[in-house]
């Protein structure tokens, strides 16, 4: 039965989501299960918080400089859980003959009898694995592209609609997995295409 890894979601009581991270992270330093539990995450998110303030101002007030209370904005950069009271797990597993993962009693234990745990997020608290669209759509692990072209490259695209077809880079925005790439396809009239970074490459002729 072939090994991988699923990240699996535990509800914790409020307020309890970095200890319980902790406490998971030196089970697994102390018992050296860094083979079972492989990554322990709390997603994060950096917002900016606006607010007012009263501010005393040199103002010339009927031709004389005086000190002035207005209300003056504050912009402060904060980071705030995504989740509230969830921690996200990266948990080995092995698959049944239906291949259906599961991970090791040992892994199940140390993370159901965590201090501050109240339960998988699953079926009856049963352990239930996120799928790769909500791994994705929850943020919580990156798939990186390496991009080997730039604005201006004549690329390839291998996948989608216009497969198969060549075009010049107009566009690349990493942060967001898009490429816009000007393509001479139908009609010999030039289109612009928004595709995904993995899809097209760099030409070789």
């Amino acid at each position: 039965m072939p090994a991988d890894a699923k990240w699996y979601v535990v509800h914790t009581y409020s307020g309890y989501e970095n200890k319980v991270a902790t406490n998971i992270e030196k089970v697994v330093e102390n018992r050296k299960m860094h083979d079972q539990i492989l990554e322990v995450k709390i997603p994060m998110e950096t917002v900016t918080e606006i607010t007012t303030a009263k501010k005393k101002v040199k103002k010339d007030v009927e031709g004389e400089e005086k000190l002035v209370e207005e209300n003056v904005k504050v912009e402060k950069q904060i980071e705030r859980k995504i989740f509230p009271g969830y921690v996200f797990i990266k948990v080995a597993v092995t698959y049944d003959d239906d291949d259906q993962p599961s991970m090791s009693d040992d892994s199940w234990f140390v993370i159901r009898h965590t201090r501050g745990v109240t339960g998988f997020v699953g079926p009856d608290s049963k352990p239930t694995p996120l799928s790769s669209d909500e791994v994705h759509k929850f943020g919580v692990e990156r798939h990186v592209i390496e991009v080997k072209y730039k604005v201006g490259d004549l690329v390839n695209i291998v996948d989608g609609l216009f497969e198969g077809y060549s075009g010049v880079v107009q566009e690349i925005d990493v942060d967001n997995n898009v490429v816009k790439v000007v393509v001479s396809a139908l009609f010999g009239k030039e289109t612009l295409v928004e595709m995904e970074l993995d899809q097209v490459e760099v030409s070789e002729d």
